[in-house]
C-alpha cells in the first residue's frame, strides 16, 4: 500500500492539473524519440492514466508517431495563431506546456485539444503507410468502387486507424461525468473529423509517354496545413455552450447544450467552448496570458494582427531595420544557384 502521504500528494496533482492532458509534453525534448527501443520510456511518460500508460505498452512501435503528431499540432497552432494576441505560446519546464491558459473551456481549448487530436491522428495514419510500424500499413477498405478510366492501387492511407489510435489515446483521461469532458471529447473528435472529411484520391497515370489511358488512385489525407486552417475556421466560428447537471444511476452528470437557441446545434465537426476568453491584452499568470507588448504588428492592416487591435489601444512604436537578403540568383547548368546578399530596409512596428 502506498504511503498516506503520497496518496495526498497525487490527490493533489489531479485536482491542480485538472483535466490538462500533460501527456502533451511528450512532444518536448529528444527522450522520448527512441521509444520505439527502449518500452521502458512508457512509464515515464508524465501524465499518462492507465489506459495510456497500456497502450503505449502494447503499441510501443507507433508511440514515435504519437509524439511527432503533437509536435505538429503545436507548430501549426502557432502558425495559424501568429498574427493573434494569444499566439499559442508554450511554455518552457513546464508540464503543462501552454501554461493556465488551458485551464478553462475557452475556444483556445477547443481548438488545442482539436488540433492535437487531429496531429496524432494525421502522424499515425502517415506513419503506418511509410512502413514504419508492423501492427499497421496500408487500408484496403476502398470507399466506393472506382471511376471511368482509373482503378484502385497504390497504398491508401488508414485514415480510420490513425483515428483509432487518436480516440484511444487522445480521449483516455476524458472520461468524467463533467462537463470540460465532455467538451474536450467532442473537440477531440472534430479534430479527427477534420481530416476524415478531407480525404481526396490521390493518382498516377499509366500508359506510353504518359498518356494517361490508366490511372490507379489511391485514398490519401489531406496537407496537415489544410486541416490546421479547417479547424481555424472552426474556431472562429465555435459554438457557445451552457453546462447542464441532471442526476443518473451514476450520481450527477454534466453535457452541454447550445447556450443560444436561436443558433444551429453544432454537429461532431464543430468546436464547442463553454468559458469565455481572456482578452491577452496584459501578462497575466492567473490566466496564462503574456500580453501583445513588444509584439510585432501590421501598420497597414485592420485586422487582428494590425496594431490597433494587436495592441489593444496602447499604441506602436516604428523604427527601420537594416537586412541583408538574397538577390541576383542565377542558375547555373547543372544544377545549382548562386545568389548574393543585398542590403535592404524594413520598417519594424511594435506594439507598446
Amino acid at each position: 500500500m502506498a504511503p498516506l502521504g503520497y496518496f495526498f500528494l497525487l490527490c493533489a496533482l489531479e485536482q491542480a492539473l485538472g483535466s490538462y492532458p500533460i501527456w502533451w509534453s511528450l512532444a518536448i525534448g529528444p527522450q522520448y524519440s527512441s521509444l520505439a527501443t527502449q518500452p521502458i520510456l512508457c512509464a515515464s511518460i508524465p501524465g499518462l492514466v492507465p489506459k495510456q500508460l497500456r497502450f503505449c505498452r502494447n503499441y510501443v512501435e507507433i508511440m514515435p508517431s504519437v509524439a511527432e503528431g503533437v509536435k505538429i499540432s503545436i507548430q501549426e497552432c502557432q502558425h495559424q495563431f501568429r498574427g493573434r494576441r494569444w499566439n499559442c505560446t508554450t511554455v518552457n519546464g513546464s508540464l503543462a506546456i501552454f501554461g493556465p491558459v488551458l485551464d478553462k473551456a475557452t475556444r483556445e481549448s477547443a481548438f488545442v485539444h482539436a488540433i492535437a487530436s487531429a496531429g496524432v491522428a494525421f502522424a499515425v495514419t502517415r506513419s503506418c503507410a511509410e512502413g514504419a510500424a508492423a501492427i499497421c500499413g496500408c487500408s484496403n477498405r476502398h470507399q466506393g468502387s472506382p471511376g471511368e478510366g482509373w482503378k484502385w492501387g497504390g497504398c491508401s492511407e488508414d485514415i480510420e486507424f490513425g483515428g483509432m489510435v487518436s480516440r484511444e489515446f487522445a480521449d483516455a483521461r476524458e472520461n468524467r461525468p463533467d462537463a470540460r469532458s465532455a467538451m474536450n471529447r467532442h473537440n477531440n473528435e472534430a479534430g479527427r473529423q477534420a481530416i476524415a472529411g478531407q480525404a481526396r484520391l490521390k493518382c498516377k497515370c499509366h500508359g506510353l509517354s504518359g498518356s494517361c489511358e490508366v490511372k490507379t488512385c489511391w485514398r490519401a489525407q489531406p496537407d496537415f496545413r489544410a486541416v490546421g486552417d479547417a479547424l481555424k475556421d472552426k474556431y472562429d466560428s465555435a459554438s457557445e455552450m451552457a453546462v447542464e447537471r441532471h442526476r443518473e444511476a451514476r450520481g450527477w452528470v454534466e453535457t452541454l447544450r447550445p447556450r443560444h437557441a436561436r443558433f444551429k446545434a453544432p454537429t461532431e465537426r464543430d468546436l464547442v467552448y463553454f468559458d469565455a476568453s481572456p482578452d491577452f491584452c496584459e501578462p497575466d499568470a492567473r490566466t496564462g496570458s503574456f500580453g501583445t507588448r513588444g509584439r510585432a504588428c501590421n501598420a497597414s492592416s485592420a485586422g487582428i494582427d494590425g496594431c490597433d487591435l494587436l495592441c489593444c489601444g496602447r499604441g506602436h512604436d516604428a523604427r527601420t531595420e537594416r537586412r541583408r537578403d538574397k538577390c541576383r540568383c542565377v542558375f547555373h547548368w547543372c544544377c545549382y544557384v548562386s545568389c548574393q546578399e543585398c542590403p535592404r530596409l524594413y520598417d519594424v512596428h511594435t506594439c507598446k
